[in-house]
């Protein structure tokens, strides 16, 4: 994860001069820059499209409420903070997935691998018991089941909930993690609506 003034660096940018293309003007310039819309403005498909640009990692959240287990695939996992150690993940307020992750204490991510694609697509699917095979999985701490062939896992303690839209943000604090040997690690990636893997 890098750090506060790793990522300072990596967005610095050098100074220009005048005005940039699909402005009106600026400081140095005529006219005053055009104003963003106060209401989102953005129709859905164009909003669809532009985050499905956006290359993410695949993630399945695991959970062991007092009544079974439950998982659901995720893209929106991100890092929080390093100090605590933070990490969240958004899930759809309307998904069956959601009252088992709410009720629960505790939850794992597993970090989906290259070759995951059928879990990915399984952990997406309703009305089907995810965890029976072809899934390949164990229990881990606190019955936390966690998903064989992974890249890693992390597991995490439920720090705070906040729903967000039409969503619930889940933030962990991060107890544990396990990352596979550096050979196996290339992880599932999701971009335009497929899957796919990082080719160095």
């Amino acid at each position: 994860m890098a750090t506060e003034a790793e990522m300072e660096a990596c967005v610095r940018i050098s100074p220009v001069t005048g005005g940039g293309a699909g402005t009106t003007g600026g400081p140095d310039g005529a006219g005053a820059p055009e104003p963003l819309p106060r209401d989102a403005a953005v129709d859905a498909g164009t909003f669809r499209r532009a985050l499905g640009s956006h290359a993410a990692g695949v993630v399945v959240v695991t959970a062991a409420p007092a009544d079974g287990r439950v998982g659901v695939t995720a893209t929106s996992f991100t890092s929080v903070s390093l100090d605590p150690p933070l990490v969240s993940f958004y899930i759809d307020a309307r998904s069956g997935t959601w009252p088992g992750i709410r009720d629960a204490s505790a939850f794992a991510v597993n970090l989906l691998a290259a070759d995951q694609r059928e879990v990915a697509h399984r952990f997406a699917t309703k009305g089907v018991d995810r965890f029976a095979p072809p899934t390949r999985w164990r229990s881990g701490p606190e019955g936390l089941p966690l998903i064989e062939g992974a890249v890693g896992h992390i597991l995490c303690r439920r720090h705070d909930l906040l729903a967000v839209g039409d969503h619930w943000l889940v933030v962990g604090r991060v107890a544990a993690a396990e990352v596979r040997a550096a050979e196996g690690g290339r992880p599932l990636l999701y971009h335009r609506g497929r899957y796919g893997h990082f080719q160095p």
